[in-house]
């Protein structure tokens, strides 16, 4: 684009030419969904404006959704948001890959240690009992998308941890004690702000929400194997809930 195609001095502000125009390039596909915007000295040039000028009509297209702002990474047009169907049966890797999506993630922090009151309750066991905890971080397409911490009764599971660590799925590794199918009990979601820590590992804004959600696996006995607490990027995810599922 050349610097004649703003209509300078016609009572539209240079900075809503500029927004309407890089969204009509996203629109037509020009810049493709999830890559990076140019920066904003490419900007200036190509529009012969300074830098304050670009920064406020990206602003006005991240307000719209059209691109997402990353600290330290630059600015992305965002990418379609993943539909992740909430079942009785709920595989993280099925649910991106239905999605068209490559599913990766890993481990952040594995622990045993004491339940706490929530997580005695949801797992039916006794408050101080141990548990183990491993927290990890999932992405679709090399992207954030969720922090999850998962807790497993210790005195059924001991070895849960280095046998999920072999099998890189929570599923392998309760097939390991004979439990072939677990099942979702409960699914409780919540929106909150998010902690500092879950909003750098998922690369948000401290102040954008996250969307909670709390889930409780049983075995073919109803017994509770397995307590989940997710945190989600609200902007890149819409969890569904299906009638009978």
């Amino acid at each position: 684009m050349t610097t004649d195609d703003l209509a300078r001095g016609a009572g539209t502000a240079l900075w809503r030419q500029i927004a309407e125009t890089l969204e009509r390039d996203i629109i037509a596909a020009k810049i493709a969904p999830g890559h990076k915007l140019a920066t904003e000295h490419e900007l200036a040039e190509r529009f012969a404006v300074n830098r304050h000028t670009v920064r406020r009509a990206v602003a006005a297209l991240s307000e719209k959704g059209l691109v997402r702002i990353e600290q330290g990474r630059g600015t992305f047009v965002q990418e379609s948001v993943i539909e992740y169907q909430v079942r009785r049966r709920t595989r993280f890797s099925e649910n991106i890959a239905a999605n068209k999506r490559e599913a990766s993630g890993r481990v952040l922090k594995i622990a045993q240690i004491p339940a706490e009151g929530a997580v005695a309750k949801a797992l039916e066991i006794r408050k101080g009992s141990p548990v183990v905890m491993i927290e990890r971080l999932a992405e679709a397409d090399g992207r954030p998308l969720s922090v999850s911490t998962h807790y497993f009764p210790k005195g059924r599971f001991p070895d849960i941890a280095e046998i999920y660590q072999q099998s890189g799925s929570f599923t392998q590794a309760l097939i390991h004690y004979g439990i072939a199918d677990p099942s979702r009990r409960t699914t409780r979601v919540t929106a909150r702000t998010a902690r500092s820590g879950d909003a750098l590992l998922l690369q948000q804004p401290p102040n954008k929400p996250i969307l909670m959600s709390e889930g409780i696996n049983i075995d073919a006995n109803g017994r509770p194997v397995e307590y989940t607490v997710a945190r989600w990027a609200s902007d890149r995810v819409q969890l569904v809930f299906e009638a009978g599922g």
